[in-house]
This record gives C-alpha cells, structure tokens and sequence, in this order.
C-alpha cells in the first residue's frame, strides 16, 4: 500500500502553513491589567513572560493523551486497509504468476477485477483519512483551549500582565515560564477524549 495514514504526527504538524487556528505569536493578558494601566504607579515594571507553546504541545500530558486517542479510534481501520492491501498484492502476483495459463478472457476478467479492487481500496483510504484529519483537528481545538486555559489562569494566580508565546525573537530564560505551565498541566485530572461521531 503506497499510502500510510499517519496518526501520531498529527502535533508535529499543526504550525505547519494552514494551520492557522494556532496562535503564533499568542499574547495573554490577565483581566483587568490594561485597564488598570494609567493607575500603575510612575516607573513601575510590567510583569511579563513567555511560554513555549510547541512544546506544550509536545510534552503536555494533554496532548499526549489526544495522539493516543487518535491512534487507539483509528488503528483498527488502518490495519484493516493494509490487510486488504495484502490480500491485493497477493492476488496480483497470483496473476501474475498463472497468467501464461489462462485465457485472454480470463486475463483481462482478472485485469478489471484486479483494478476496480485496487480503486475501491484507495477510495477508503481516502475516506479514513479525512476521517483522521476532520478528528485530528477537533482533538487540537480541545487541546488548544486547555493549554490557553491553564496559562491564562497561572498567570493571573501569578499576577503576570502579559504572556507571549511562540513567535518571540528573543526572551531570557527567566522568563520562561514554560516548566511551571507544564507542572500544572500534569496536575490537571485526566481527562478521556470524547469519542468521536466519525463512521
């Protein structure tokens, strides 16, 4: 079968172009800091931090968990699909082994029944695939808002003003705030992905 679906790259792939539901550049600003703006006092420093946001997505238990719901939802379909592959090329090659001993009628019955297997198989594969990539990106839109959710709230809990994440040029490390947001994260209840309505 010259086409795999893939499951578990699905993370990898979401600041790829088109992508663009991911905030790049994602600035968090805790209620109530602009406003409050023209009272700061004269001089004072705006508390500001920035978070890796890909990796987030790599090492949150969160986004671990949806790669494998994903894979676990359509793991028995992809094997079924290369079952039938097999049992294609395993056919092809039978034909292409007895071929000298048949007839041309049976030849080319075998020839067209060989190739509309061959379509038919690719059509599902087709098909599984918008199927993996239609709850790929239903289970990042849920990772998304957990991840924007939990780094809202920490910063607010640690009166940060603002918090920037991927797409930042340059930021010390002591400003990274990254290991904190994951620490939270993991300390988050786990939480079963909803299982998807996808046939």
């Amino acid at each position: 079968m010259k086409r795999l679906i893939g499951l578990s790259s699905w993370v990898c792939r979401v600041a790829a172009p088109g992508a663009s539901t991911i905030l790049l550049a994602l600035a968090i600003v805790s209620a109530g800091a602009l406003s409050a703006a023209p009272a700061r006092a004269a001089g004072a420093a705006l508390r500001i931090a920035v978070v890796n946001y890909g990796q987030l997505l790599q090492e949150s238990p969160q986004a671990k968990a949806a790669v494998a719901s994903l894979r676990a939802e359509f793991a028995p379909k992809q094997h079924s699909l290369q079952v039938e592959a097999n049992a294609l090329k395993a056919k092809e090659d039978t034909l292409k082994k007895n071929e000298a001993t048949m007839t041309q009628d049976q030849r080319d019955q075998a020839q067209v029944d060989l190739r509309e297997r061959y379509q038919a198989l690719a059509q599902k594969q087709s098909e599984i695939q918008d199927d993996v990539n239609t709850r790929r990106n239903e289970l990042m839109s849920q990772l998304q808002r957990t991840l924007v959710q939990v780094v809202q709230n920490y910063a607010k809990e640690q009166r940060y003003d603002l918090v920037l994440a991927d797409g930042v040029i340059y930021a010390d490390s002591a400003l990274d705030i990254t290991p904190a947001i994951l620490t939270a994260l993991k300390s988050q209840p786990a939480r079963r992905a909803p299982a998807g309505r996808i046939h």
